[in-house]
């Protein structure tokens, strides 16, 4: 159980360092407080895992149409619910949580990476082994 906690603490610090970092290059997305930031990385997080997914597939013929990039409409769309629901959170418009959206993404999967990494590496290139060859 204190597994899942940490977990749980650590994709919430990395969702809070995503958002902070997006606020700081966009000037459309503000935050009036460490609170108001924590509070929506929270938020966002629960709706990412409660409301995307009904969304998803009530769109799926939508996606299916634009391969896929719809969903980068339904992530900007998230961000502007997360902003309408917290009150210290501010998002100017669609494009901005669009491409703000994209940023939180990026910079969530690299610190992600980083954080999460397993025992095993995926990404390794297997070496050559010993023996003979046939």
């Amino acid at each position: 159980m204190l597994d899942n906690m940490m977990a749980f603490l650590a994709h919430w610090g990395v969702t809070s360092l995503s958002l902070w970092v997006a606020s700081l290059m966009f000037n459309g997305i503000s935050f009036s407080s460490k609170k108001s930031l924590l509070i929506s990385a929270l938020l966002l997080g629960l709706v990412n895992a409660v409301v995307k997914p009904v969304i998803i597939i009530l769109t799926i013929p939508l996606t299916l149409i634009t391969f896929g990039f719809f969903l980068l409409v339904i992530n900007a769309l998230m961000m502007m619910l997360v902003s309408a629901l917290v009150p210290g959170f501010r998002v100017s418009g669609f494009w901005t949580a669009f491409f703000a959206s994209i940023v939180v993404t990026i910079v969530s999967l690299f610190i992600g990476t980083m954080v999460f990494q397993s025992e095993e590496n995926y990404f390794e290139i297997p070496t050559q082994q010993k023996g003979v060859m046939i």
